[in-house]
């Protein structure tokens, strides 16, 4: 079972929230919480695997909230479930330590499929939030970039389309094994937690795959 925290200001939301993931066999709802703050103290508390997390609440926002988790229980996921899709929300959620960012106009079904995504260990963003991302210039790549391999660059590129690790195997012609061998490099070296951030690191420093051309 999948342990989910929904964490969202208005009732309405949550409600709704709460009675379609219910619906679902391999979810479990453990809890909601009313404020960021509450989210935190909760998720220290009952452990879930995923928070679902609002962005504007009152106490603590959902970015305050996703960061103090993090630093106290890197394991959990955090899926950011909100109404903003400019890139002044979408990065410093993704910066915090977000796995995936949903509007909340998705449909109930892509929702919970992004939830299971999410438990596979790859990165689920809304398209209106991919696209303020690319929108973004890119900064000069730090030095640690040039520490990833020719084909640790590529293997990056595919993920940052959002591929999972069976896709970026198929198109590299490589086994799965290889592709997660290369992910955990990739994370080391980067100094990130996750393939969200992997992302967001590669856009923002001109390493996708028009970036390398």
């Amino acid at each position: 079972m999948m342990k989910v925290l929904i964490a969202d200001d208005h009732h309405v939301v949550r409600r709704g929230l709460l009675f379609f993931l219910k619906t679902q066999k391999d979810i479990e709802v453990v809890g909601e919480a009313v404020n960021g703050k509450e989210a935190v103290e909760m998720a220290a508390k009952l452990r879930p695997d995923i928070v679902l997390m609002d962005l504007v609440m009152p106490v603590m926002d959902g970015i305050q909230a996703t960061r103090k988790i993090k630093e106290k229980s890197p394991e959990i996921i955090v899926l950011m479930l909100t109404s903003f899709s400019d890139r002044d929300h979408v990065v410093p959620a993704i910066e915090a330590g977000a796995a995936g960012y949903q509007l909340k106009d998705i449909e109930p079904d892509e929702l919970v499929e992004s939830l299971r995504s999410l438990m596979r260990g790859e990165n689920t963003l809304h398209p209106k939030a991919t696209s303020e991302l690319m929108k973004g210039p890119s900064q000069p790549a730090p030095h640690t970039v040039n520490f990833l391999t020719p084909r640790e660059k590529e293997v990056l590129a595919e993920l940052t389309k959002g591929k999972s690790n069976r896709e970026i195997a198929s198109a590299l012609y490589v086994t799965e094994k290889t592709v997660k061998t290369h992910i955990s490099n990739i994370f080391t070296k980067l100094e990130v937690q996750d393939r969200t951030q992997a992302a967001l690191y590669a856009v923002k420093h001109g390493l996708t795959e028009a970036g390398m051309e």
